[in-house]
Parts: structure tokens; sequence; C-alpha cells
């Protein structure tokens, strides 16, 4: 549901539980949550304010709580701002989030009023949090193709991609890891925050088993990654080794070429009285030549070095 200021003032004055979703907020949207909702004038201010801490704010009547979530198709983070309470949720969030869509179409059907408001708020939270997991499996497979790609030939766009694949998955750690932190430090005393009980603790707990295993994925990823830069430093120095010893060969073996030339081009006058006719041009100029060329590409070949 959306917002409209008449339909939460008759929604407030009600007796049922229901949920608003704020997405791409307007000024008048906030003004809605501060008038209407009245809402602590710090979270509203926060909740207008994106690229947040993970956090939970308990303001007595209600709690306010950043949380975030993936965007696998589109490789970006979607951050959500809620406002919990045992009458409402109203969440707040910048750009589309499709861990909402399940949710939001199940709630849509229902014709019975929500029983367990504390449920809704766990299944958005999870939603969010499992949205990482098809984010994070896409990584796996893309690492496993830049690997393949980089033994085949390594080249400049891969460089690209593995620094792109790293800053991203740093992005993802700024936030998985508050959220994490802030669920660990939920952990008894969930029943202190307004709308919560005990019962709730069992759920938030799964929530927080599930980021410990995507923090776990993010560090095995970054160091796939960073093995993913090791093989293509060590492809692109290899091959600069193997043309440098290729170029090494063919200048050593044009040193005796260049130094015959040279002793056959001195003006000694043996020479000039010996050395004379296109016999003895093809016998010692050319043939010293390409003997010497020889004997060097046998002796390279032996050792392996060409």
């Amino acid at each position: 549901m959306h917002f409209d200021r008449r339909e939460v003032e008759r929604l407030l004055a009600g007796e049922e539980f229901f949920w608003l979703d704020l997405p791409q907020p307007a000024p008048e949207d906030f003004d809605v949550l501060r008038d209407v909702f009245a809402f602590h004038p710090l979270a509203v201010e926060d909740s207008e304010h994106f690229g947040q801490r993970a956090k939970i704010d308990d303001y007595d009547d209600f709690a306010f709580i950043v949380v975030y979530g993936a965007a696998p198709d589109e490789d970006r983070l979607v951050e959500v701002h809620c406002f919990y309470s045992e009458r409402y949720l109203v969440t707040v969030h910048q750009d589309d989030c499709p861990a909402f869509t399940e949710i939001r179409e199940r709630y849509a059907k229902r014709e019975a009023p929500v029983e367990r408001p504390s449920l809704l708020l766990y299944q958005i939270i999870d939603g969010l949090v499992d949205s990482f997991f098809p984010f994070l499996g896409d990584f796996d497979d893309r690492i496993d193709q830049l690997e393949d790609a980089i033994f085949l030939r390594a080249d400049d766009a891969q460089l690209q991609e593995i620094f792109q694949m790293k800053r991203l998955l740093v992005g993802i750690r700024k936030a998985v890891t508050p959220e994490r932190d802030m669920f660990a430090a939920l952990m008894g005393d969930v029943s202190q925050l307004p709308g919560l009980s005990e019962d709730d603790e069992r759920y938030f707990r799964d929530v927080y088993d599930h980021l410990i295993r995507i923090s776990d994925l993010i560090d095995s990823y970054r160091d796939l990654l960073t093995g993913a830069m090791d093989v293509y430093l060590s492809t692109v120095s290899n091959r600069l080794n193997a043309v440098m010893k290729q170029l090494t060969v063919i200048a050593t073996v044009f040193l005796p070429l260049a130094w015959l030339t040279g002793f056959f081009g001195q003006n000694f006058g043996w020479m000039v009285d010996h050395v004379g006719g296109w016999e003895t041009f093809v016998g010692l100029g050319l043939g010293t030549e390409l003997l010497a060329a020889g004997v060097m590409l046998v002796y390279f070949r032996r050792r392996g070095w060409f």
C-alpha cells in the first residue's frame, strides 16, 4: 500500500495492523511521517538520508530499523528504513526492492488481518538478507568464468572486472558487517523493542545465522578474487618471460653474425688479397654465419630454451 494522507489517518484511527510501503519518497511523504504518525524528528531525519549503517533505534512506542538487501540482477545494494510498532510497519526505500515483491503480493491477497505483526517484520528483514545469497551465488559463477578466461588469454578487461568485483564485495561487506553485529547485539534483548516478544527471538536468530553465512561467503569470494588476481599477474608475467626469452634467443643468434660481419668488414691487406670472388664470399661470408646461427639454434633447442 502506498502513502495517502487521508488513508493513513483512517488506518491509524482503526485497530488493525497495517503495512505502508514508501518507495522513492517525496518531501511531502516525510511530512506524513512527521505530522500524521508523529514519529520522533530524529527518526524522520534519519529516514530521509540514505547510505547509513545498519542499526536499530528504540523510540519507546516504535523502533526505527535500517537494513540492507541486494538486487541480484543489477549489482546494487537496497537500503530500507523501517518504522515498526505493534500497530503498523512503514518501510521507506529509494530504489526498487525485489525482495518485497513476493511478500507484498502475499500480504495484498490476505483477507484476514495480520495476526502476528512481528512475523511480517521478520519476513521483510529475512527477505532482504536472503537476497544476498543469489547475488553472491552469481559471484561464484563469474569468478569461475573469469579464471577460465585468464588461463585462456589474460587481458586488461579481466583486470578491470576483478577490481570492479572487489569494490562491489567491499561495499557489500560494509553493509553486512554492521547488520550482522546489530542482530548479534539484539539477541537476548528482542523483547525490549516495541511490538516484539521473547518468542520472536528465534526468528531474528535465524536472520543472524544467515548474516554469518553471508559474511563467510564474502570472505571466501574476496580470497578467490585475490587468487584470480595472482593468477592474472602470474599469467602476464609468464607471457612476458616467454617473449623476453624469444627475443633473447634472437639477439643471441645475431651476436656471432654481427661479429663475423664486423670481422670481414675490416680493411686488412690479407683479406683484400685472399678474400675475393663469389665462391669465397659464399663460403666464408655466408657459410660461417649460417653455420654459427645453426649451431646456436641446435644448442638452444637441446637446452630447452627455444
